[in-house]
C-alpha cells in the first residue's frame, strides 16, 4: 500500500497555486460588480483543484506507463516511476479524482451559479471536457500531450475558461475585455509547461514525446518562454488603461523586474535539470501578480 506521504507527492501541491491563479483572477474581476456572488468562486476553486490533481496523477500515470519517466528523466521523481505506487493504485486515483472533480463541477453549476438550463448545460459539457483534458494529456492512444498540444490546452482551460468561466458564474455577465487577463493567465500557465518541457526536451526527443520545445529547439524555445512571460504584462496593462480608476491598479508593474529576472538566469542554467526551481517560481508568482492586479482593480 502507497503511504500517505507518497499520495501527498503524487498530488504535486507546487502545481496548485498556478492552478487557482485564473479562479482567483475570475474571482477578483467579478468582485468589482455588485452582483458579484463568493460561492461559484469559492467551489470552482475546489473544483480546479481536483482537476489539477487529477491532471498530476494521470500524467504520472501515463507517462510512467509509456515508459517516458525512465532514468534519464530530469525532474523529481515520479510516485509510480519509482514504485511508491503502483500503477494499479494510481488509475483508482485517477478515477477517484475525475469523480471528484466531476460531483464539484455539478454542485456548482446546477446549486451555486443559479444559471438557466441552457447555460447549465454549456458548463457541463465544458466540465466534462476538463476532465478527458487532464487525463488525456499523457493517458489514450493518442495523448495530445505527446502531439505538442499542451501547450494550446494549457492556454484555453487555465486561462479562457478559468478566468472568464469564474467571472460569468459570479457575474452572470459577459465583458469582452475579461478576455485580457483570462489570456494574461493562460500564457503564464502555458510558461510553466514550457519550462517543464525545456528541462525534460533530451528524454522526451529520445521516447516520441514531441513537445512543442522538442520540434523548435531550445534556443527558440527560449525566446517563446521570454514572449509568453512578459506578454500578460502587456496585457495587463492594456485592460488597466481601458478600465482605469487609479494608480494602484498599476501596481503589478513593479513585480516585472522579478520575472525578467529569472528569464535572464534561466538562458544561463546548465545543466537542464537546474530548470527545475523556476517552474515552482513561475508558479508562486503567477499568483502572486494575480492578487496584485486584483486588489490594484478593487481598491
Amino acid at each position: 500500500m502507497a503511504t500517505f506521504q507518497s499520495w501527498i507527492k503524487a498530488a504535486r501541491l507546487r502545481t496548485l497555486p498556478l492552478a487557482l491563479s485564473s479562479i482567483a483572477m475570475g474571482g477578483f474581476l467579478a468582485a468589482a460588480y455588485e452582483n458579484f456572488n463568493l460561492l461559484p468562486v469559492l467551489l470552482a476553486g475546489l473544483t480546479t483543484l481536483f482537476l489539477q490533481i487529477l491532471s498530476n496523477m494521470a500524467n504520472d500515470y501515463g507517462d510512467s506507463k509509456s515508459g517516458i519517466d525512465n532514468q534519464h528523466r530530469l525532474g523529481p521523481a515520479r510516485t509510480v516511476q519509482s514504485g511508491e505506487i503502483t500503477l494499479t493504485e494510481m488509475k483508482a486515483a485517477v478515477l477517484l479524482f475525475a469523480l471528484l472533480s466531476f460531483v464539484c463541477g455539478l454542485a456548482l453549476i446546477f446549486l451555486a451559479s443559479g444559471l438557466n438550463l441552457i447555460n447549465s448545460l454549456l458548463f457541463l459539457f465544458a466540465g466534462i471536457s476538463a476532465i478527458g483534458a487532464a487525463i488525456n494529456y499523457t493517458v489514450g492512444k493518442n495523448p495530445y500531450g505527446y502531439a505538442g498540444f499542451g501547450d494550446l490546452f494549457v492556454f484555453l482551460f487555465f486561462g479562457l475558461a478559468g478566468v472568464c468561466g469564474t467571472y460569468f458564474l459570479a457575474t452572470k455577465n459577459l465583458n469582452f475585455y475579461v478576455l485580457l487577463p483570462a489570456s494574461a493567465m493562460g500564457l503564464l500557465s502555458t510558461g510553466v509547461l514550457n519550462l517543464n518541457n525545456m528541462r525534460d526536451m533530451a528524454n522526451d526527443r529520445a521516447n516520441q514525446k514531441n513537445t512543442i520545445v522538442v520540434k523548435i529547439g531550445f534556443r527558440k524555445a527560449y525566446i517563446y518562454h521570454c514572449l509568453i512571460v512578459l506578454l500578460p504584462f502587456v496585457l495587463l496593462f492594456i485592460y488597466s488603461v481601458i478600465n482605469f480608476k487609479g494608480l494602484p491598479q498599476l501596481a503589478f508593474l513593479l513585480l516585472l523586474p522579478l520575472f525578467i529576472l529569472d528569464l535572464v538566469k534561466i538562458r544561463t542554467t546548465s545543466p537542464m535539470e537546474r530548470l527545475d526551481p523556476f517552474l515552482k517560481k513561475l508558479a508562486f508568482k503567477t499568483l502572486l501578480l494575480t492578487v496584485v492586479f486584483g486588489f490594484g482593480n478593487l481598491i
